[in-house]
């Protein structure tokens, strides 16, 4: 028995869901996306064929996911959210191939942002309300303004760093390589 819940108003055209996930009402799925478990599509949204959202992902009121989009796990979207895929678009001309974008593990997407296509967001990323994303953004990192600029760092909790320690949760970290990483403690 399915505990997949589609709302009567929605147009779902896909098979590949995963259970637990709720699509809501003026929402179209097209018949080759997939979505993983435990998701929640809110109203007003649109996601294309080549799309692959997975497990635990949240996607807020008036987003539109496009061909070439992979959202990883435990994502959130915030409300109008804006993606991209073609650098140079024209009315009635369809390029060969869409640009591919990667939404990274338990990054969080602010309302409003813009995010150009053919980029990455890092794990753990928060990309702040009304930004525009033109470059990968880095695991953990917190961006925000237009274009987007590195303003610090979150932790796995979500909260801002401070001197590469949390407050909220005491978690340490540091930075090897260039790349951020939670200290063993």
């Amino acid at each position: 028995m399915s505990n997949i819940k589609i709302h009567s108003l929605a147009d779902v055209q896909t098979d590949l869901i995963g259970e637990g996930t709720t699509i809501w009402q003026f929402s179209v799925v097209l018949k080759q996306a997939k979505i993983g478990a435990n998701c929640n599509i809110n109203a007003l949204t649109l996601i294309e064929n080549d799309v692959v959202i997975g497990d635990n992902v949240t996607v807020k009121s008036g987003v539109q996911i496009w061909d070439g989009l992979r959202i990883e796990n435990n994502v959130f979207i915030g409300p109008n959210v804006t993606f991209t895929n073609d650098f140079t678009p024209r009315s009635k001309q369809r390029p060969s191939e869409f640009l591919k974008t990667t939404v990274r593990n338990y990054a969080s997407i602010g309302a409003n942002a813009t995010i150009v296509g053919g980029i990455s967001i890092g794990e753990y990323a928060l990309i702040g309300a009304g930004s525009v994303v033109t470059r990968d953004i880095p695991a953990h990192a917190l961006v925000y303004g237009n274009p987007a600029k590195h303003c610090g760092w979150v932790c796995e909790c979500g909260s801002k760093l401070e001197d590469f320690s949390c407050s909220s949760c005491n978690l340490e970290y540091e930075i090897i390589n260039n790349t951020i990483i939670k200290k063993d403690t």
